[in-house]
């Protein structure tokens, strides 16, 4: 199977370069010049969404709309909308005190700037830096989260800086003591912040992760044999346009600057009936505070979805590293600051995996055997903010399981310290000079739910022991422990926290359908265990800015264009109120009961650096799973062809000499005794 190409957008599809000039070029005509901060698809309004999807041969197709939000002269902000149709601006607000994405390109602007200004060089003087080597000094632009002394009216971001004894040098292996301030609109430094500490720069020899560092260190590794990865029958899915059908799942594959992959309309064939799961799934946010209360160190807590974008930073990838075997790609199209089009090429990767085994069962009475081996899909994407990246992967499994996978790696965020200087327990020395803080890194996790219908309900499931005592009639051996289910009833309600002691999970079900069987509702259940809660304190500038992080779940009923649990305009917003989810739920008095909702989950890890994680980070992965419960009738993957079956009576027939020669599997099962046959039969070849 491969791809078929149609001639109409599907309305989820991303905006066409096509569609991306016409916008820009009916907001030059209206408004002048103007930076581009955002050109992107305005999402079809769900209900005439859903017609369409319903009858798409009778129903209106859904109008394009742009997205678009630029940046004038004077630093005037506005947020519009463009039909692409009628060619005309539908809306354009000023926005007041809110801070737009921020672009790549004004991220490197910032670089030459600090290199060039002379309060800069002087501290970098005093650092120990030689005035003729500031073309060795680097910085990485953050966002400056929200600072009191400016306020959010004037657009600005932090520079953190470091330097390089020679170019192919890691820099956060030198990290500068002093983090200068950038005006956006006057181009220029406006502030230095200082600390009371001075930390020279680090003389320690460079310890570089690049082939010719390895090689100078002893080389690589030479016990290492090929694995090859072949699908000579080509892969296994289809693609029309950018809906994509594999294994019964059908869904659209978007893409945007700020979520990156976005699926929408997610099916699954049940033996000929096609079943809603889930009308949307993305990663929606996410923020990596650090641990070091000590100033300027509380403004590093990236929210780098809102604040940069996945989509805009996404990596272009390659075959044969970033992905393996087989791969489709998707492009991604966005615009530039100018005004002009940019494409990330291979933006996405697809790709089929082997999932080691789907189920098997031996019988120890006759050595009868079954063994069925798996596959999984796998859409991808790799996104670098600054010094780290992040590896995003949808991984969607036969059994009707879909289990988004993050990888963390890249370069630990790092700080300039002294010999022997004590990190107070905020950090780790990971190399001489090289104080690496403590961190997280949540992730909030967007799912609209349409589990076989838009009308859902969530409960929380903990695993309990039976309240009755030992001894007592109905717990006598106090072995009694059962699944106890909790519904949430309002938003407020459902601002609930993970239990690890219970187990906890969230399942989404439709209580208006019922399991033939179970006779409980089809639902789809959450199951994460990598659940750390938010560590700065209730109050904190992080906990008012990334409300979506105070628990590990939060459920909403659905309206259009809540999309972003910390706010469309994420940048120097002070918190005060909080954006996003925290407006949107209220007072917690809505109904989620059998409602169209959108279940929040926040997830992570908690990072404690060493010096294992430097100067490169091995990947440390984090998975979760939306798992099938009372949804199926029975194993749904019992027609997956088996890699080696045999049964109790072609044991005992085969015992007897005999052999059915039409039954290909036991001919697999007898002829290849030693299990040289398994992964054939499936579909996979020996080098897979």
């Amino acid at each position: 199977m491969g791809s078929i190409v149609t001639d109409l957008p599907h309305p989820f599809d991303p905006l066409s370069l096509a569609e991306i000039e016409t916008a820009i070029n009916i907001v030059k005509k209206a408004h002048g010049q103007v930076f581009f901060n955002v050109v992107s698809l305005q999402e079809p309004r769900k209900a005439e969404m859903t017609a369409w999807l319903a009858n798409p041969e009778t129903t209106p197709r859904p109008k394009r709309f742009a997205d678009v939000v630029v940046i004038a002269p004077g630093g005037k902000v506005y947020d519009g909308l463009v039909d692409l149709a009628e060619a005309k601006i539908t809306k354009w607000d000023l926005l007041d005190g809110e801070q737009p994405i921020i672009t790549m390109e004004e991220l490197q602007l910032v670089e030459h700037v600090v290199r060039k200004d002379p309060k800069v060089i002087e501290q970098c003087i005093i650092s120990g830096v030689a005035p003729e080597d500031m073309h060795k000094v680097y910085c990485d632009p953050w966002t400056i989260g929200y600072d009191e002394r400016f306020g959010n009216k004037v657009r600005l971001q932090q520079a953190l800086m470091y330097y390089r004894p020679d170019i192919d040098n890691c820099q956060y292996q030198y990290p500068l003591d002093f983090c200068p301030i950038y005006d956006a609109d006057k181009g220029e430094i406006i502030a230095i912040d200082i600390p009371k500490v001075r930390r020279p720069l680090s003389k320690a020899p460079p310890m570089d992760y690049h082939p010719t560092a390895v090689e100078a260190r002893g080389g690589y590794r030479t016990d290492l044999k090929p694995i090859n990865i072949t699908q000579p029958e080509g892969v296994s899915f289809k693609l029309t346009g950018r809906e994509i059908e594999w294994q019964n799942w059908k869904f659209h594959i978007g893409f945007n600057y700020r979520e990156g992959i976005v699926l929408n309309n997610i099916t699954f064939n049940d033996k000929g009936t096609v079943r809603p799961i889930f009308y949307r799934l993305s990663l929606a946010e996410m923020v990596v505070p650090y641990g070091n209360p000590e100033a300027p160190h509380h403004r590093k807590h990236a929210l780098d979805q809102g604040e940069y974008g996945a989509g805009y930073m996404t990596n272009s990838l390659s075959l044969g590293c970033d992905c393996k075997g087989s791969i489709h790609y998707m492009d991604a199209e966005f615009p530039t600051r100018d005004g002009g089009l940019r494409t990330i090429k291979n933006a996405i990767c697809i790709h089929e995996e082997d999932a080691g085994i789907l189920f098997k069962h031996s019988d120890f009475r006759d050595d009868s055997v079954i063994v069925t081996r798996g596959r999984k899909l796998i859409i991808q994407q790799i996104f670098t903010a600054a010094n780290y990246e992040y590896v995003v992967a949808w991984v969607f499994h036969q059994d009707g399981t879909i289990a988004p996978e993050i990888k963390l790696t890249g370069i630990l965020n790092t700080y300039a310290m002294l010999e022997d200087e004590d990190t107070k327990g905020w950090g780790t020395q990971v190399y001489p000079g090289v104080n690496a803080h403590n961190h997280q890194h949540l992730f909030c996790l967007r799912i609209d739910a349409n589990i076989d219908g838009p009308n859902n309900t969530v409960f929380v499931n903990d695993a309990v022991p039976s309240e009755a005592p030992v001894g007592s009639p109905e717990n006598f051996y106090g072995n009694g422990f059962y699944n106890k289910r909790t519904k949430l009833v309002t938003e407020g309600e459902a601002m609930t926290d993970y239990n690890g002691a219970t187990s906890r999970a969230w399942e989404i079900a439709n209580t208006n359908k019922l399991n033939p069987y179970s006779k409980k509702p089809v639902s789809y259940k959450l199951v994460s265990r990598e659940v750390p809660g938010l560590m700065p304190k209730e109050g904190s500038l992080v906990w008012k800015r990334a409300a979506f992080a105070r628990h590990a779940v939060h459920v909403t009923k659905y309206r259009d264009d809540e999309l972003w649990p910390a706010g469309k305009h994420v940048p120097q917003t002070s918190g005060e109120p909080s954006r996003g989810i925290t407006e949107w739920i209220g007072d917690g008095t809505t109904s989620i009961d059998n409602a169209d909702i959108v279940l929040w989950h926040t997830f992570g890890v908690t990072h404690f650096p060493s010096p294992e994680d430097f100067p490169v980070m091995p990947a440390e992965p984090m998975m979760l799973l939306l798992r099938p419960r009372n949804f199926f009738a029975g194993n749904p993957v019992m027609d997956v062809p088996p890699s080696y079956a045999s049964t109790p009576s072609q044991i005992l027939a085969g015992k007897q000499g005999v052999l059915d020669a039409t039954d290909k599997l036991s001919t697999l099962a007898f002829a290849n005794g030693n299990g040289a046959s398994c992964c054939k039969s499936n579909g996979f070849n020996g080098t897979h």
